[in-house]
């Protein structure tokens, strides 16, 4: 039987003021509200943290040679293995050394040619020394014979020097290693031709110990002096910071280095100052050229404010955390708070030292932050406690003790 149109506009209506009379709750996808959400809070308060600042750096040798050819000519034979340590002194290339063979002849001729034309003519000025004594022959002559035999004795000595530089090009053509260390691909082949002073041959690298650079950002050391001046920082003297290097895959290298060099010259294509750090390397397990995270240890922050990573979030506006407040209310809430973040702490608490943003006293939020659906949501206080002072960290405060929240008893009530 169809039903009067007159009771369907009945029904509608009255379905619509049942639930105009409803409560207004937050509705889940489900039409179901949702509870207010349940969540930990952290009492912000001061503390003196050990801090790590971490960059990108590069291996290079702590002495680098360009091993090239001091002489011209062809390159005869490679003596050595490439990538093969080395010692200084030790021959790596050999240079045709003919054609300065038959210079050092030539020179060893020209000494015996200098000397003979120097005899002859001591002996003539000997011979015309008391004839012009007994005015048998002008003294001009005389005074010509001596000076014939002063500039063959010169002559002799520019005969020396060219023999000098004829076996001094003769040694050139054994190419030494300049240094010990590692040597690198040969970049002549045998039968190349190598000019001097110009081609290079190799290079050398050594590796013990081995330097670690890496750049700082002028803006980023204008911040660490400004935070130094100010007393909330504390570093160690000469910047002799522990430097602690974990390679490409994540791994921490066994051995520590020490910052040994910091440049006080900005470089003006980067901006940049440069810093480098010593690392005792004797099995050679870093290679020139490697690049690794260092992670500087040593500095202290005072005063600070630290919060844990999880608690800090990612918004249009920048990083901020939920603190815990009150609506209009008097309803727990959580309201985000903008923050500017610094350096992370040491250890692997992971921690953020907060710049500005949060005070003393502030209650963040640390636990169920993925459960508040916007700024403003209600919450449930689970437990709340101060953020723990560092560790071993000289005039650290103490870390108060956890304080239940008046909805504690209620939750544990539940349970």
């Amino acid at each position: 039987m169809p039903v009067p149109k007159l009771a369907l506009v009945v029904v509608v209506l009255g379905s619509v003021a049942v639930a105009a009379c409803g409560p207004q709750q937050p509705k889940g996808a489900g039409g179901m509200a949702f509870p207010p959400a349940e969540v930990v809070t952290e009492t912000a308060q001061p503390a003196a943290f050990p801090v790590t600042f971490e960059y990108v750096a590069q291996a290079v040798g702590s002495k680098d040679a360009e091993v090239r050819a001091r002489v011209t000519g062809i390159v005869e034979k490679r003596l050595y293995q490439e990538g093969a340590r080395v010692k200084a002194g030790q021959p790596l290339f050999l240079i045709d050394p003919r054609p300065y063979e038959a210079q050092l002849a030539a020179a060893e001729a020209e000494i015996a040619r200098a000397e003979a034309e120097r005899s002859r003519a001591q002996r003539e000025a000997a011979r015309l020394k008391p004839l012009a004594e007994k005015r048998a022959i002008g003294q001009k002559e005389a005074d010509d014979a001596q000076s014939q035999a002063e500039l063959a004795a010169a002559a002799i000595k520019a005969a020396q020097a060219r023999l000098t530089e004829a076996k001094l090009n003769l040694s050139y053509t054994r190419v030494l290693a300049p240094i010990s260390g590692v040597t690198g691909r040969a970049q002549q082949s045998e039968g190349s031709v190598a000019t001097a002073n110009q081609t290079l041959l190799t290079t050398i690298s050594q590796l013990d110990p081995i330097w670690i650079v890496f750049s700082v950002s002028e803006n980023e050391r204008l911040k660490l002096d400004r935070a130094r001046a100010e007393g909330r920082l504390v570093v160690p003297g000469n910047n002799g910071f522990q430097v602690e290097i974990r390679l490409a895959d994540g791994t921490r290298f066994p051995r520590m280095g020490r910052v040994d060099f910091s440049d006080v010259r900005v470089d003006p294509k980067t901006g940049t100052y440069e810093m480098r750090a010593t690392v005792d390397n004797a099995d050679g397990a870093l290679k020139p050229g490697q690049f690794v995270r260092v992670a500087l240890k040593g500095a202290e922050r005072r005063d600070a404010i630290s919060v844990p990573q999880v608690a800090v979030m990612e918004g249009p506006q920048g990083k901020f955390v939920y603190v815990a407040g009150k609506n209009e209310k008097g309803m727990d809430v959580a309201l985000p708070r903008p923050i500017v973040v610094g350096d992370w702490t040491g250890g692997d608490d992971n921690r953020w030292i907060v710049e500005s943003g949060l005070k003393p006293g502030d209650a963040v939020i640390v636990n169920g932050v993925a459960r508040i659906m916007m700024p403003g949501a209600p919450i449930k206080l689970a437990g709340a406690g101060a953020a723990p002072a560092a560790s071993g960290a000289p005039g650290a405060p103490q870390a108060a003790a956890p304080k239940p929240t008046p909805a504690a008893p209620a939750a544990d009530a539940k349970k």
